[in-house]
């Protein structure tokens, strides 16, 4: 009689599994990708140039020069104004991005360089209640830029906001598309420079603002870019939408936004526009 070995390291009824933190799968292709080879791929996919999302510092470290960044504003904290209650409080919300991410808002604002170039930085963090726009938000892009037209900086914004303007906070949070939109337009009567950076998603209020102002606006491939997300639309007139309604590349074509880089693209794209524009 003929004897079947397990092979080594089996388990029955148990899947070999590999380890945790070593590989990521592509959302696009479902491409296997070992994480250091993502990494130095600038987190996009090697097979199918999906665009993986950043966090708010490893922007800054892909854009700028290491170790320019001096963050403006770090200890501002929203507060909860509304005594928002849902299923869960804003401030349990709160607590919970902060736990998550480290950030005590749901953006960045510093001062920084870009190949010798000095720029005023803001980025925002889809991992914090989706990168919404809240009254801190708000601030730390009125304060960015205040700091732009005093120190005669470019002003470079990168967006990745699916939540637009952020409900918790009511009307003060609404308030900060004007604020924003208020100051860009202070920093356009001084001759200044403004370039927003468009990654996935930036959506709503945040776009209907100061995402949607700059003088030069990029995209990176891909990205959802809108105000009220495709499926509401569909389901608002009834009708089906052009093949890649909302994309990066739909807006391009129908003049929203002035071009779509490539992750890997996007800096000396930057250098080249500020040696142009400043």
């Amino acid at each position: 009689m003929k004897i079947f070995k397990k092979p080594f390291g089996y388990r029955f009824g148990k899947k070999k599994s590999m380890s945790d933190g070593l590989w990521s799968k592509c959302p696009k292709c479902s491409n296997l990708i070992f994480n250091k080879i993502l990494q130095e791929n600038l987190k996009v996919c090697p097979k199918c140039d999906y665009h993986f999302s950043l966090t708010c510092w490893e922007r800054v470290e892909m854009i700028t020069d290491k170790n320019s960044f001096d963050e403006l504003a770090e200890d501002l904290s929203s507060l909860d104004p509304l005594e928002f209650a849902g299923p869960k409080t804003y401030q349990d919300k709160l607590k919970e991005a902060k736990r998550k991410t480290g950030l005590k808002a749901a953006a960045i604002v510093g001062q920084a360089s870009i190949q010798d170039i000095d720029i005023a930085l803001g980025v925002t963090d889809s991992r914090f209640i989706m990168g919404s726009m809240g009254s801190v938000v708000g601030e730390k892009i009125t304060i960015l830029a205040e700091r732009a037209i005093e120190k005669k900086l470019p002003l470079i914004v990168v967006s990745g906001s699916g939540g637009g303007a952020r409900m918790y906070e009511g009307v003060l949070s609404l308030m900060q598309m004007a604020k924003t939109s208020g100051v860009l337009s202070r920093l356009k009567k001084n001759g200044q420079v403004f370039i927003s950076i468009l990654t996935n998603p930036t959506m709503a209020g945040v776009l209907a603002s100061f995402a949607g102002l700059g003088d030069v606006i990029m995209a990176e491939p891909n990205a959802l870019i809108g105000f009220t997300g495709p499926r509401v639309i569909k389901q608002t007139i009834k009708q089906d939408l052009p093949k890649g309604f909302q994309t990066s590349e739909f807006n391009f074509d129908h003049g929203l936004i002035d071009m779509v880089l490539h992750r890997k693209e996007l800096n000396n794209s930057i250098v080249r526009l500020l040696q142009y524009l400043v």
